[in-house]
C-alpha cells in the first residue's frame, strides 16, 4: 500500500471493513475488530489516522510492531492478516492491518466478536456455537462418525442392494459388478476402516435393532382435531431407517388428506386432486430426512395435520446462514447430512441442485395454493402448507405472544428494553447477533415498527443516517405488563 492508496481508503470512513485507530496505544481494542472482521467479510485496521479520518502516523520501532504481531497471538484459530507500513511524514508511518475474511470462527483473548456496521460487538453464544459447528462439520459431522452399538449384521442388506439397483436404472451410478452389501456400503463411503458410520445406520438399519442407541430414527405423525394440539383424531410413532420413514409418512398422509374427485368432459375416468400436491409433499419429507440433525437423541421427523393447514418438522436449525428467505428463491444447495443425501439422490428420491424447497413452492403453486411457509426456531425447521380456501389469521396488533415467528415474546422485551434509549439499526441487529440488514428489516425490524412497539426518530427519512429506533408508548407499557 502507497500514500495515495493509503488516502483513498481513509476517504471511505470507517466502515464493516475498515476501523481507524489514532495510534497502538488502541491496539487491545484494534484486535477485537480484526478477530470480528476475520469472522466477517475482512477489511483494514490502520493505526495512526483519528477516527475522523486525518492522517497522523506514528513512531514505528521493531518494538512497536513486535506488540502488534504479540496481540495477534492472541487470535485463534491462528490467523496472519497482512502488516504493511506506510510511511506519511517525517519519522512517522501508519500501520496497515489487512485482514482476510470468511473463515471463523476466531477469537481474541478467549471471546468471539462481530462486525456490526462500524462497531465491533461480542458475538452471541449461540452463533458462535453455530459457526463452530459449521467450521467442524466436514470432518466431525455426526452421520460420519463410528455407528455405536451396530454392525453391518444389523442392517438391511436388501435394502442396500435395492438402492444400487434404482441408481443403476436412473444412470446414477455405475454398475459395481457385485451385490455385496458390505462391499457397497465400503464403496459408498459408508463403512471406513472396517467401521460402519451413523450415516449407514439411518439409511439401512434393520427397524429392530435401532433401540436403545438411535432414538433418533423416529416418525410421529398425529391428525389433530380443530387447529391445535389439544384432541387427537389419530397419533402413531413408526421407528425405523430413513427409507421406511418415507414410506410410512406417504402412506399416513394418504390417509388422512382428503382428495377431490371430478369428472372431465369426454375423459370416462374420475381425475383425483389431493389437497395439497403428492410431489410437493415428497419433496418435504425427502428434505427433512436428509437436512435435519441427527445429533439430537430426542429429535425425530414430525407431521402435524390440521383443520387449516398440515406441517412437516424436523429436529435442527437453518444451516451455513440459510434463511427461510432464502428457501423461496435460487440457492446453493449444502446438505448437512452428504452421505445420507447422496443415497436419496441414487434412490431418484431428490435432486443434487438445491431445487427442493423451489419444487415445492412451484408445485403448490401450479396447484393453485398459497407458498409454503418455511421457520426455523426453537431447535425446529418447519414448513407449513395450507389449503386455498382458509385465509392466514392476522395477526393482532398488540401481541400477547410474538409479533412474527423470529419476533417472540422474549426478543420483544430484550429490542424494547434495549432501545428505551434511541439506537441505530447497526447496535439492535448487534444485540440480536444478526449480519444481514434484510434478514433483520423483514423478520425483526418492520414487524415491530407495524405493532407499533418502535418507531423512528427521523419519520419521514427512513434511509437517513441520523435514523434511530426507540421504544414507543405502547411498546413501554407492554414491556412493562409483561415484567410485573
Amino acid at each position: 500500500m502507497n500514500q495515495i492508496e493509503l488516502e483513498r481508503l481513509v476517504t471511505q470512513g470507517e466502515s464493516e471493513r475498515l476501523e481507524l485507530k489514532k495510534s497502538t496505544g488502541q491496539r487491545t481494542a484494534a484486535m477485537k475488530s480484526v478477530c470480528a472482521m476475520l469472522n466477517g467479510l475482512g477489511g483494514f485496521v490502520l493505526f495512526g489516522v483519528t477516527d475522523l479520518g486525518k492522517i497522523i502516523g506514528q513512531m514505528v520501532t521493531e518494538k512497536t510492531l513486535e506488540n502488534v504481531a504479540y496481540e495477534l497471538t492472541k487470535i485463534e484459530p491462528p490467523a496472519f492478516p497482512d502488516i504493511e507500513t506506510v510511511a506519511v511524514g517525517e519519522a512517522r508511518s501508519v500501520i496497515a492491518l489487512r485482514i482476510p475474511g470468511g473463515g471463523g470462527p476466531y477469537t481474541y483473548d478467549g471471546r468471539s466478536y462481530i462486525r456490526s456496521g462500524t462497531t465491533t460487538c461480542l458475538m452471541r453464544q449461540v452463533v458462535y456455537e453455530q459457526r463452530l459447528l459449521e467450521r467442524m462439520h466436514a470432518a466431525r459431522r455426526w452421520e460420519n462418525q463410528p455407528a455405536h452399538g451396530l454392525t453391518a449384521d444389523d442392517l438391511d442388506a436388501s435394502e442396500v442392494i435395492r438402492t444400487v439397483d434404482e441408481a443403476i436404472r436412473r444412470q446414477r451410478l455405475e454398475d459395481p459388478g457385485i451385490r455385496d452389501a458390505h462391499e457397497l456400503l465400503t464403496g459408498f463411503g459408508l463403512i471406513e476402516d472396517g467401521r460402519l458410520l451413523n450415516a449407514a445406520v439411518v439409511l439401512f438399519a434393520k427397524r429392530d435393532r435401532l433401540l436403545p442407541h438411535y432414538p433418533q430414527c423416529m416418525l410421529r405423525m398425529a391428525r389433530f382435531r380443530g387447529v391445535d394440539k389439544s384432541e387427537f383424531i389419530d397419533n402413531r410413532q413408526e421407528q425405523g431407517n430413513a427409507f421406511h420413514i418415507y414410506q410410512v409418512a406417504q402412506r399416513f398422509l394418504r390417509d388422512h388428506l382428503p382428495v377431490a374427485g371430478r369428472v372431465l368432459p369426454n375423459v370416462f375416468e374420475r381425475v383425483d386432486d389431493p389437497l395439497y400436491p403428492s410431489a410437493a409433499l415428497r419433496e418435504a419429507l425427502a428434505n427433512a430426512l436428509c437436512h435435519r440433525d441427527y445429533a439430537i437423541p430426542g429429535g425425530a421427523i414430525s407431521i402435524g395435520i390440521y383443520d387449516d393447514r398440515m406441517e412437516i418438522s424436523n429436529a435442527g436449525s437453518l444451516p451455513f446462514d440459510i434463511t427461510p428467505e432464502v428457501l423461496l428463491r435460487p440457492h446453493h444447495s449444502r446438505p448437512w447430512n452428504p452421505l445420507i443425501a447422496q443415497a436419496f439422490y441414487r434412490r431418484g428420491i431428490i435432486e443434487s441442485w438445491g431445487r427442493g424447497t423451489l419444487k415445492i413452492r412451484d408445485q403448490l403453486a401450479k396447484a393453485g395454493l398459497p407458498a409454503p411457509e418455511f421457520e426455523s426456531e426453537h431447535g425446529e425447521v418447519v414448513v407449513r402448507f395450507r389449503p386455498a380456501r382458509v385465509a392466514a389469521v392476522p395477526r393482532p396488533r398488540r401481541p400477547t405472544a410474538e409479533v412474527t415467528a423470529e419476533v417472540t415474546a422474549e426478543v420483544t422485551a430484550e429490542v424494547l428494553a434495549y432501545c428505551q434509549e434511541p439506537r441505530r439499526s447497526s447496535e439492535i441487529m448487534s444485540l440480536l447477533g444478526l449480519r444481514h440488514w434484510r434478514t433483520f428489516q423483514t423478520n425483526y425490524l418492520n414487524p415491530l415498527l407495524e405493532a407499533g412497539l418502535l418507531a423512528r426518530t427521523v419519520p419521514d427519512k427512513p434511509r437517513s443516517s441520523k435514523q434511530r429506533y426507540t421504544t414507543t408508548e405502547l411498546g413501554a407499557q407492554w414491556l412493562s405488563e409483561r415484567l410485573e
